[in-house]
């Protein structure tokens, strides 16, 4: 780098190039190791590239890794970005490039593809980012909805930096000192509890975007409602494929269908590195995976449905219905006479809709039991929902700070409740994210709440629920006060549910090809990945008092030695 820090960089080369050809290189930027923890991962998906005409370059941050220098004060800091923006340029100097670079990485590195991408450095040409988004107060990983969330991500990115780099892990004092010198992350973002100028200042918006973009995400990860987004605001053009999937790649998704997208890809960087006409353009804009009903099931191997295309955002014939909460707690398009109805505070609920708006879940009806229910008749024929379902909420508190929490679930004939999706809000930034304000005890507030992007066709004799409560822990940490809030029924602005309603379409052909074979690193074994997890909760009544127990394993041999990771 231009201050003399050097970063380390692994790059996969095509084979038998011929003298003087030219290849467009693609980079891979995180701080996640890519000497040990992520090598077994990265392999198979940059030979591919490698083997179809690109030189690919995975990238450890500074201070993380193989690379030097001190760890940024922040995750997707100034001097990250500055890197990366050399590194670009260093890639696209190289004697082997024909100048074009793109951009591509899965969390981390598809949060900052988006990031280089506002910044316009003028070798970067095109990005892929997977599970991304740039909303960092509302929609990353330590503000749920704008609320606060911890966990094992948090600590595990305070302690990485200790680590040194593989296969050394150097003891060095010049070395290892500053790194375990730097302040850990997570305390700074509990400093930073409101949208401000800490969260915006690394981004820009979506609109000044000005290369394409090829977006994948998955219904059950929790940035996916970044792409509706960029479908509506990037002006670049932009191609996004979304599936039934958790934050993971597609090849290798669980729950499946799994599907091949790594040739997606090569046609996407074919058309915009190398210039040769792909058909990527004529390409629908969206292709998204329509859900069917499941049980509840946190095992589930394939999630039933099919994709569907949509040339843009929001879906064509998508209309919208509006359901009441009725006084009996039923669900109805008719609107109900005025009524109150109250909820008790308990803050320790929550568990059973999981750890962010994602994965797959057991029956959420424990959850159900301490919130504010109301369903619809048994459904008289199918129906299907393509987007972001919204509350609004005619509500009130005993207590200055309260949260709200709306979710979604098809309730099966025989009483089984899958959870589609939801959403939350902190009601002290109910007009502003950035200037929260108290609640006035006893005042009703009206409440929007936008649930997360789904695709769900509901069964016919199936019933639509909706459930209120104002704790979703541990997802989302809870307000401190014993109060009970109040929702009001009725009335021209009463509390209501708007569902994105779609017609029910049928199968399409089959859009994508399954997984191909991929190249593997003999000396390097991988077994299991953290998370999701598994978990176990255990409530005593007597006291109040719940406690989760959560565990995730994962091992990994090297040709240096073997390592076992547990988290609990």
């Amino acid at each position: 780098m231009k201050d003399g820090v050097r970063l380390a960089v692994t790059l996969y080369m095509p084979d038998g190039a011929k003298p003087g050809e030219r290849f467009p290189g693609l980079l891979e930027y995180l701080p996640y190791r890519k000497d040990d923890a992520t090598a077994a991962r990265d392999y198979p998906i940059h030979s591919y590239f490698a083997r179809r005409g690109y030189v690919t370059a995975r990238v450890d941050i500074r201070g993380f890794g193989a690379s030097e220098g001190v760890p940024t004060d922040r995750e997707y800091s100034e001097q990250e970005q500055i890197d990366g923006e050399q590194v670009i340029s260093w890639l696209a100097h190289q004697p082997w490039s024909n100048g074009s670079v793109g951009m591509f990485g899965i969390s981390w590195g598809g949060f900052n593809s988006l990031q280089m991408a506002m910044r316009h450095p003028p070798e970067l040409k095109a990005i892929l980012a997977v599970d991304a988004t740039a909303e960092l107060f509302h929609d990353d990983v330590h503000y749920i909805d704008g609320m606060a969330h911890i966990d094992e991500f948090e600590l595990n990115m305070d302690m990485a930096p200790g680590m040194t780099g593989a296969p050394d892990y150097t003891l060095d004092e010049r070395i290892l000192g500053p790194r375990f010198d730097a302040p850990p992350w997570s305390l700074l973002y509990l400093k930073h509890q409101h949208d401000n100028s800490f969260w915006r200042s690394q981004v820009r918006p979506y609109s000044e975007i000005k290369i394409p973009c090829f977006l994948i995400g998955g219904l059950l990860d929790g940035y996916r409602d970044s792409i509706p987004d960029m479908l509506e605001l990037t002006k670049a053009p932009v191609k996004a494929i979304i599936g039934p999937w958790n934050h993971t790649f597609p090849h290798d998704a669980v729950p499946g269908p799994q599907i091949e997208w790594r040739d997606q890809a090569v046609r996407w960087w074919d058309y915009w590195l190398k210039g040769r006409d792909t058909g990527v353009l004529p390409d629908a804009k969206l292709t998204i995976y329509m859900q069917h009903w499941h049980p509840p099931d946190p095992k589930l191997t394939n999630v039933p449905g099919e994709w569907l295309q949509e040339d843009g955002w929001p879906p064509r014939e998508a209309h919208e219905t509006i359901l009441f909460p009725q006084r009996d707690h039923s669900l109805a398009e008719a609107q109900p006479a005025s009524a109150v109805h109250q909820l008790k505070y308990i803050p320790s609920i929550g568990v059973e809709s999981g750890f962010w708006w994602g994965e797959l879940l057991s029956d959420p009806r424990p959850v159900d039991a301490f919130s504010l229910v109301y369903d619809s008749a048994p459904l008289t024929e199918d129906l299907a929902i393509l987007g972001r379902p919204q509350v609004l909420l005619q509500a009130s508190a005993t207590a200055p700070l309260a949260d709200w929490f709306a979710r979604l679930s098809d309730v099966a004939p025989d009483g089984t409740v899958t959870q589609i999706t939801g959403a939350g809000l902190n009601a002290a930034q109910r007009d502003s994210t950035s200037a929260p304000r108290d609640l006035e005890p006893g005042k009703m507030y009206p409440l929007t709440i936008k649930m997360h992007l789904t695709a769900w066709t509901f069964p016919k004799g199936h019933r639509i629920r909706l459930a209120i409560s104002n704790a979703l822990w541990p997802m989302v940490l809870p307000t401190p006060y014993s109060m009970t809030t109040s929702l009001q029924l009725g009335g021209k602005e009463g509390s209501r549910l708007a569902l994105p309603v779609v017609p029910v379409r049928g199968k399409m052909a089959t859009a994508f090809s399954p997984p191909q074979p991929s190249e593997e690193r003999p000396d390097i074994k991988s077994e299991n990945f953290p998370w999701p997890g598994e978990w176990t909760i255990e409530r005593d009544e007597a006291n109040g008092k719940t406690t989760v127990h959560w565990s995730g394993k994962a091992a990994e041999q090297y040709p240096w030695e073997k390592k076992l990771t547990t988290k609990t």
